[in-house]
Protein backbone atom coordinates (compact mmCIF):
# COMPACT_ATOMS: atom_id res chain seq x y z
CA UNK A 1 0.00 0.00 0.00
CA UNK A 2 0.92 3.52 -0.83
CA UNK A 3 1.28 5.98 2.53
CA UNK A 4 -1.34 8.53 2.09
CA UNK A 5 -1.47 12.21 2.82
CA UNK A 6 -3.25 15.38 3.20
CA UNK A 7 -2.23 17.64 1.19
CA UNK A 8 -4.13 20.73 1.18
CA UNK A 9 -7.37 21.73 2.29
CA UNK A 10 -10.20 24.56 1.52
CA UNK A 11 -14.13 25.30 2.94
CA UNK A 12 -16.60 27.69 2.13
CA UNK A 13 -18.21 29.28 5.26
CA UNK A 14 -20.97 26.98 6.79
CA UNK A 15 -24.88 28.44 6.58
CA UNK A 16 -27.28 30.17 4.39
CA UNK A 17 -25.48 30.86 1.19
CA UNK A 18 -26.60 32.40 -1.98
CA UNK A 19 -24.26 30.98 -4.05
CA UNK A 20 -25.55 27.62 -6.42
CA UNK A 21 -23.78 24.39 -5.52
CA UNK A 22 -21.80 24.13 -8.06
CA UNK A 23 -19.99 27.54 -6.91
CA UNK A 24 -19.49 26.52 -3.68
CA UNK A 25 -17.99 23.18 -4.47
CA UNK A 26 -15.59 25.08 -6.75
CA UNK A 27 -14.59 27.45 -4.18
CA UNK A 28 -13.86 25.16 -1.48
CA UNK A 29 -11.84 23.31 -4.50
CA UNK A 30 -10.00 26.08 -5.54
CA UNK A 31 -8.82 26.85 -2.28
CA UNK A 32 -8.39 22.95 -1.04
CA UNK A 33 -5.34 23.32 -4.79
CA UNK A 34 -4.69 26.43 -3.73
CA UNK A 35 -3.44 25.49 -0.07
CA UNK A 36 -2.08 22.45 -1.46
CA UNK A 37 0.16 24.09 -3.91
CA UNK A 38 -0.83 22.60 -6.77
CA UNK A 39 -2.46 22.91 -10.40
CA UNK A 40 -5.95 21.33 -11.22
CA UNK A 41 -3.84 19.23 -13.60
CA UNK A 42 -1.97 17.38 -11.30
CA UNK A 43 -5.42 15.90 -9.63
CA UNK A 44 -6.17 12.61 -11.63
CA UNK A 45 -9.41 11.91 -10.55
CA UNK A 46 -12.43 13.72 -8.03
CA UNK A 47 -14.76 11.98 -5.38
CA UNK A 48 -17.76 14.40 -4.71
CA UNK A 49 -19.78 13.71 -2.31
CA UNK A 50 -23.69 15.11 -2.00
CA UNK A 51 -26.83 13.52 -1.33
CA UNK A 52 -29.55 16.35 -2.27
CA UNK A 53 -28.39 18.08 -5.47
CA UNK A 54 -31.66 17.80 -7.08
CA UNK A 55 -32.53 19.96 -4.77
CA UNK A 56 -30.27 22.80 -6.93
CA UNK A 57 -31.67 21.15 -9.76
CA UNK A 58 -27.41 19.32 -10.35
CA UNK A 59 -27.26 16.16 -9.71
CA UNK A 60 -24.25 14.42 -11.31
CA UNK A 61 -22.50 16.86 -9.99
CA UNK A 62 -18.51 15.29 -10.45
CA UNK A 63 -18.21 15.88 -14.27
CA UNK A 64 -19.75 19.57 -13.57
CA UNK A 65 -17.12 20.15 -10.84
CA UNK A 66 -14.18 18.66 -13.35
CA UNK A 67 -15.47 20.63 -15.87
CA UNK A 68 -15.39 23.95 -14.14
CA UNK A 69 -12.03 23.64 -13.11
CA UNK A 70 -10.28 22.75 -16.67
CA UNK A 71 -10.20 19.21 -16.10
CA UNK A 72 -12.97 17.92 -17.75
CA UNK A 73 -11.34 14.86 -19.21
CA UNK A 74 -10.32 13.92 -15.31
CA UNK A 75 -12.74 10.97 -13.94
CA UNK A 76 -14.91 11.79 -11.20
CA UNK A 77 -17.21 9.62 -9.04
CA UNK A 78 -20.63 11.10 -6.67
CA UNK A 79 -21.13 9.29 -3.87
CA UNK A 80 -23.75 9.69 -1.64
CA UNK A 81 -24.38 7.77 1.96
CA UNK A 82 -26.73 10.16 3.93
CA UNK A 83 -25.26 12.44 6.30
CA UNK A 84 -21.39 9.96 5.85
CA UNK A 85 -21.50 10.68 2.42
CA UNK A 86 -18.19 12.87 2.92
CA UNK A 87 -15.99 10.08 5.09
CA UNK A 88 -18.04 7.56 2.46
CA UNK A 89 -16.22 9.59 -0.18
CA UNK A 90 -12.68 9.91 1.37
CA UNK A 91 -12.67 6.52 2.29
CA UNK A 92 -13.20 5.45 -1.55
CA UNK A 93 -10.34 8.27 -2.80
CA UNK A 94 -8.18 6.79 0.06
CA UNK A 95 -8.28 3.49 -1.28
CA UNK A 96 -7.47 4.63 -4.40
CA UNK A 97 -4.70 6.10 -3.27
CA UNK A 98 -3.49 3.63 -0.96
CA UNK A 99 -4.22 0.89 -4.27
CA UNK A 100 -1.39 2.97 -6.20
CA UNK A 101 -4.23 3.57 -8.77
CA UNK A 102 -3.77 7.52 -8.66
CA UNK A 103 -0.98 9.48 -6.75
CA UNK A 104 -3.40 12.64 -6.35
CA UNK A 105 -7.38 12.82 -5.96
CA UNK A 106 -9.45 15.83 -5.21
CA UNK A 107 -12.33 15.15 -2.51
CA UNK A 108 -14.84 17.24 -2.35
CA UNK A 109 -18.60 17.46 -0.16
CA UNK A 110 -21.12 19.63 -0.73
CA UNK A 111 -24.93 20.54 -0.24
CA UNK A 112 -27.51 23.41 -0.18
CA UNK A 113 -30.71 22.91 1.04
CA UNK A 114 -31.69 26.01 3.26
CA UNK A 115 -33.45 27.44 0.27
CA UNK A 116 -36.10 24.54 0.20
CA UNK A 117 -37.76 25.37 3.82
CA UNK A 118 -37.74 23.50 6.68
CA UNK A 119 -40.71 21.33 5.93
CA UNK A 120 -39.33 20.31 2.24
CA UNK A 121 -35.54 19.89 4.29
CA UNK A 122 -37.26 18.05 6.85
CA UNK A 123 -38.49 15.31 4.33
CA UNK A 124 -35.03 15.37 2.17
CA UNK A 125 -33.15 14.28 5.53
CA UNK A 126 -36.26 11.46 6.71
CA UNK A 127 -35.38 9.90 3.16
CA UNK A 128 -31.65 8.84 4.39
CA UNK A 129 -33.61 6.68 7.50
CA UNK A 130 -35.40 3.20 6.35
CA UNK A 131 -38.28 5.02 4.90
CA UNK A 132 -41.00 2.18 5.14
CA UNK A 133 -40.33 1.84 8.94
CA UNK A 134 -39.65 5.24 10.05
CA UNK A 135 -39.92 8.15 7.62
CA UNK A 136 -43.31 6.91 6.16
CA UNK A 137 -44.59 6.66 9.41
CA UNK A 138 -43.88 10.12 10.13
CA UNK A 139 -40.85 9.32 12.41
CA UNK A 140 -38.18 11.72 11.16
CA UNK A 141 -34.50 12.25 12.99
CA UNK A 142 -35.35 14.60 15.68
CA UNK A 143 -37.76 11.60 16.65
CA UNK A 144 -35.18 8.73 16.17
CA UNK A 145 -32.37 10.68 18.07
CA UNK A 146 -34.78 11.48 20.58
CA UNK A 147 -35.96 7.66 21.17
CA UNK A 148 -31.96 7.19 22.14
CA UNK A 149 -31.78 10.08 24.08
CA UNK A 150 -34.69 9.04 26.27
CA UNK A 151 -33.35 5.63 26.07
CA UNK A 152 -30.09 6.85 27.44
CA UNK A 153 -31.70 8.98 30.15
CA UNK A 154 -33.85 5.59 31.48
CA UNK A 155 -30.36 3.09 31.30
CA UNK A 156 -27.51 5.56 32.73
CA UNK A 157 -27.23 7.96 35.54
CA UNK A 158 -27.78 11.34 33.10
CA UNK A 159 -29.93 14.53 32.90
CA UNK A 160 -31.12 16.26 30.08
CA UNK A 161 -29.26 19.52 31.30
CA UNK A 162 -26.05 16.98 30.41
CA UNK A 163 -27.01 16.82 27.22
CA UNK A 164 -27.65 20.50 27.01
CA UNK A 165 -23.87 20.76 28.69
CA UNK A 166 -22.82 19.36 25.06
CA UNK A 167 -24.39 22.13 23.08
CA UNK A 168 -22.42 24.99 25.38
CA UNK A 169 -19.19 23.62 24.63
CA UNK A 170 -19.60 22.88 21.18
CA UNK A 171 -20.78 26.70 20.68
CA UNK A 172 -18.43 27.81 22.43
CA UNK A 173 -15.63 26.30 20.24
CA UNK A 174 -17.86 27.47 17.29
CA UNK A 175 -17.14 30.79 17.95
CA UNK A 176 -13.62 30.85 17.67
CA UNK A 177 -14.02 29.12 14.20
CA UNK A 178 -15.00 32.22 11.34
CA UNK A 179 -16.45 29.61 9.21
CA UNK A 180 -18.84 28.09 11.23
CA UNK A 181 -22.66 28.45 10.83
CA UNK A 182 -23.95 29.33 14.61
CA UNK A 183 -21.32 31.57 16.27
CA UNK A 184 -23.22 32.68 19.30
CA UNK A 185 -22.22 31.57 22.87
CA UNK A 186 -25.56 29.62 24.98
CA UNK A 187 -26.12 28.67 27.98
CA UNK A 188 -27.49 25.48 29.62
CA UNK A 189 -30.68 27.76 30.48
CA UNK A 190 -30.48 28.81 26.88
CA UNK A 191 -30.91 25.14 25.90
CA UNK A 192 -33.38 23.81 28.52
CA UNK A 193 -35.55 26.93 27.80
CA UNK A 194 -35.95 26.26 23.97
CA UNK A 195 -38.40 25.05 22.13
CA UNK A 196 -38.97 21.19 22.60
CA UNK A 197 -39.04 19.84 18.95
CA UNK A 198 -38.97 15.93 19.97
CA UNK A 199 -38.80 15.08 24.02
CA UNK A 200 -36.34 14.98 25.47
CA UNK A 201 -34.75 16.90 22.33
CA UNK A 202 -34.74 20.69 22.50
CA UNK A 203 -34.22 23.14 19.45
CA UNK A 204 -30.79 23.82 20.65
CA UNK A 205 -29.85 20.35 20.91
CA UNK A 206 -30.09 20.11 17.55
CA UNK A 207 -27.59 21.06 14.45
CA UNK A 208 -28.71 23.21 11.87
CA UNK A 209 -29.48 23.16 8.38
CA UNK A 210 -26.76 24.15 6.33
CA UNK A 211 -25.12 24.84 3.12
CA UNK A 212 -21.80 24.24 2.51
CA UNK A 213 -18.88 22.74 0.83
CA UNK A 214 -15.73 21.29 1.93
CA UNK A 215 -12.44 19.79 -0.08
CA UNK A 216 -9.07 18.40 0.62
CA UNK A 217 -6.42 16.76 -1.67
CA UNK A 218 -5.51 13.05 -1.08
CA UNK A 219 -1.98 11.68 -2.15
CA UNK A 220 0.81 9.51 -1.85
CA UNK A 221 3.55 11.00 0.19
CA UNK A 222 6.01 10.34 -2.69
CA UNK A 223 4.09 13.30 -4.93
CA UNK A 224 3.24 15.02 -0.83
CA UNK A 225 7.46 15.38 -0.86
CA UNK A 226 7.83 16.73 -4.07
CA UNK A 227 5.22 19.20 -3.75
CA UNK A 228 7.02 20.38 -0.40
CA UNK A 229 3.72 21.73 1.33
CA UNK A 230 2.22 21.20 4.74
CA UNK A 231 0.60 17.48 4.94
CA UNK A 232 -0.83 15.17 7.77
CA UNK A 233 -0.42 11.31 6.96
CA UNK A 234 -4.21 8.73 6.94
CA UNK A 235 -2.66 6.26 8.83
CA UNK A 236 -6.00 4.46 10.01
CA UNK A 237 -9.58 3.47 7.77
CA UNK A 238 -12.17 1.72 9.15
CA UNK A 239 -16.15 1.47 8.33
CA UNK A 240 -19.01 -0.39 10.14
CA UNK A 241 -22.80 -0.75 9.59
CA UNK A 242 -25.97 -0.86 11.56
CA UNK A 243 -29.14 -2.13 10.68
CA UNK A 244 -30.81 0.31 8.94
CA UNK A 245 -34.27 1.08 11.40
CA UNK A 246 -33.10 1.63 14.59
CA UNK A 247 -36.06 -0.77 15.65
CA UNK A 248 -33.57 -3.71 14.19
CA UNK A 249 -31.25 -3.08 16.66
CA UNK A 250 -30.80 -4.73 20.08
CA UNK A 251 -29.51 -1.44 22.06
CA UNK A 252 -30.51 1.58 20.57
CA UNK A 253 -27.84 3.69 22.95
CA UNK A 254 -25.04 2.36 21.13
CA UNK A 255 -24.24 2.05 17.26
CA UNK A 256 -22.76 -0.66 16.27
CA UNK A 257 -20.86 0.86 12.99
CA UNK A 258 -19.63 3.47 15.34
CA UNK A 259 -17.93 0.63 16.82
CA UNK A 260 -17.63 -1.58 14.16
CA UNK A 261 -15.09 1.46 11.80
CA UNK A 262 -13.14 2.81 14.81
CA UNK A 263 -12.07 -0.79 16.17
CA UNK A 264 -11.15 -1.20 12.24
CA UNK A 265 -9.33 2.14 11.90
CA UNK A 266 -7.18 2.09 15.22
CA UNK A 267 -5.80 -1.58 14.17
CA UNK A 268 -4.87 -0.55 11.17
CA UNK A 269 -3.19 3.01 12.35
CA UNK A 270 -1.68 0.90 15.59
CA UNK A 271 -2.90 2.72 18.17
CA UNK A 272 -5.99 2.42 20.66
CA UNK A 273 -8.64 5.03 21.69
CA UNK A 274 -6.14 6.39 24.14
CA UNK A 275 -3.19 7.88 21.59
CA UNK A 276 -6.09 10.07 20.03
CA UNK A 277 -5.43 13.82 20.60
CA UNK A 278 -8.95 15.16 19.42
CA UNK A 279 -11.83 13.71 17.34
CA UNK A 280 -14.26 15.20 14.96
CA UNK A 281 -17.54 13.76 16.11
CA UNK A 282 -20.85 12.98 14.21
CA UNK A 283 -23.16 15.20 16.65
CA UNK A 284 -26.06 15.95 14.68
CA UNK A 285 -27.84 15.90 18.11
CA UNK A 286 -26.53 16.35 21.80
CA UNK A 287 -27.33 12.97 22.64
CA UNK A 288 -25.31 11.59 19.61
CA UNK A 289 -21.81 12.98 20.64
CA UNK A 290 -22.37 11.50 24.21
CA UNK A 291 -22.96 7.81 22.41
CA UNK A 292 -20.47 8.38 19.82
CA UNK A 293 -17.48 9.21 22.66
CA UNK A 294 -18.47 6.28 24.22
CA UNK A 295 -18.58 3.89 21.08
CA UNK A 296 -14.89 5.37 19.77
CA UNK A 297 -13.36 4.31 23.04
CA UNK A 298 -13.03 7.34 24.66
CA UNK A 299 -15.58 6.50 27.81
CA UNK A 300 -16.98 3.89 29.24
CA UNK A 301 -20.81 3.13 28.03
CA UNK A 302 -22.57 4.97 30.64
CA UNK A 303 -20.12 7.76 31.48
CA UNK A 304 -20.33 9.54 28.27
CA UNK A 305 -22.35 12.22 30.11
CA UNK A 306 -20.11 12.24 33.38
CA UNK A 307 -17.34 12.89 30.65
CA UNK A 308 -19.30 15.86 29.56
CA UNK A 309 -20.02 16.92 33.17
CA UNK A 310 -16.52 16.66 34.44
CA UNK A 311 -15.50 19.46 31.22
CA UNK A 312 -13.39 15.74 29.92
CA UNK A 313 -14.33 16.73 26.52
CA UNK A 314 -13.44 20.65 26.18
CA UNK A 315 -10.80 22.16 24.56
CA UNK A 316 -7.60 20.76 25.12
CA UNK A 317 -8.84 18.80 28.33
CA UNK A 318 -8.55 15.49 28.36
CA UNK A 319 -9.66 14.77 24.77
CA UNK A 320 -10.73 18.08 22.65
CA UNK A 321 -14.15 16.80 20.92
CA UNK A 322 -15.22 18.80 17.98
CA UNK A 323 -12.43 21.66 18.34
CA UNK A 324 -14.31 22.53 15.20
CA UNK A 325 -17.64 23.61 16.69
CA UNK A 326 -19.23 20.07 15.34
CA UNK A 327 -22.63 19.81 13.47
CA UNK A 328 -23.99 21.24 16.47
CA UNK A 329 -22.33 24.60 15.91
CA UNK A 330 -19.95 24.58 12.81
CA UNK A 331 -22.73 23.34 10.82
CA UNK A 332 -24.18 20.42 8.62
CA UNK A 333 -24.65 20.73 4.79
CA UNK A 334 -25.25 16.67 4.45
CA UNK A 335 -22.76 15.76 1.42
CA UNK A 336 -19.78 18.53 3.07
CA UNK A 337 -19.60 17.00 6.48
CA UNK A 338 -17.78 14.64 6.71
CA UNK A 339 -14.79 15.89 4.43
CA UNK A 340 -15.47 19.27 6.62
CA UNK A 341 -13.67 17.05 9.71
CA UNK A 342 -10.68 16.52 7.24
CA UNK A 343 -10.38 19.83 7.03
CA UNK A 344 -10.59 20.37 10.53
CA UNK A 345 -8.02 17.64 11.61
CA UNK A 346 -5.79 19.24 8.81
CA UNK A 347 -5.74 22.75 10.03
CA UNK A 348 -5.27 21.71 13.55
CA UNK A 349 -2.21 19.13 12.55
CA UNK A 350 -0.74 21.83 10.14
CA UNK A 351 -0.99 24.96 13.17
CA UNK A 352 -3.84 26.67 11.15
CA UNK A 353 -6.50 26.32 13.52
CA UNK A 354 -6.03 29.87 15.37
CA UNK A 355 -7.88 30.16 19.05
CA UNK A 356 -9.34 26.91 18.63
CA UNK A 357 -6.11 25.30 18.14
CA UNK A 358 -5.10 21.34 20.07
CA UNK A 359 -2.42 22.20 21.74
CA UNK A 360 0.76 19.70 21.18
CA UNK A 361 -1.35 17.82 19.11
CA UNK A 362 -0.76 14.76 16.54
CA UNK A 363 -3.74 12.39 16.31
CA UNK A 364 -6.65 13.18 15.15
CA UNK A 365 -9.57 11.49 13.96
CA UNK A 366 -13.00 12.37 12.06
CA UNK A 367 -16.02 10.04 12.57
CA UNK A 368 -19.21 10.30 10.02
CA UNK A 369 -22.61 8.67 10.22
CA UNK A 370 -25.41 8.34 7.87
CA UNK A 371 -29.30 8.27 9.18
CA UNK A 372 -28.74 6.92 12.60
CA UNK A 373 -25.56 5.39 12.03
CA UNK A 374 -26.89 3.01 9.85
CA UNK A 375 -23.29 3.53 8.07
CA UNK A 376 -20.28 4.93 9.69
CA UNK A 377 -16.57 5.49 8.87
CA UNK A 378 -13.57 6.63 11.45
CA UNK A 379 -10.26 7.89 9.70
CA UNK A 380 -7.01 8.41 12.05
CA UNK A 381 -4.77 11.14 11.11
CA UNK A 382 -1.15 11.59 12.37
CA UNK A 383 1.00 14.88 12.15
CA UNK A 384 4.54 14.52 10.06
Amino acid sequence: MESVCVLGAGSTKYGRLDDSIVDITVQASADAIDSAGIEPGDIKAGYISNVFGIADKQVHLGPVIMSNLGISDKPSLSIESACGSGSVSFREAYANVAAGFYDCLLVAGTEKVTHTGTEWTTTYFAYCSDFFHEGSAGVSFPGLFASMARAYLTEFDATEEDFAQVAVKNHNNGILNPKAHLRKKITIDDVMSSAVVASPLKLYDCCPFSDGASAVILCTEEFAKKVGGDYIRVTGSGRGGSPAALQGREHITTIPSTVLASKAAYKMAGITAKDVDFAEVHDCFTIAEVVDTEDLGFFEKGKGVEAVREGKTTLNSDISINPSGGLKSKGHPIGATGVGQVVEVYDQLTDQAGPRTVNDAHIGITHNFGATGASCAVHVFESV
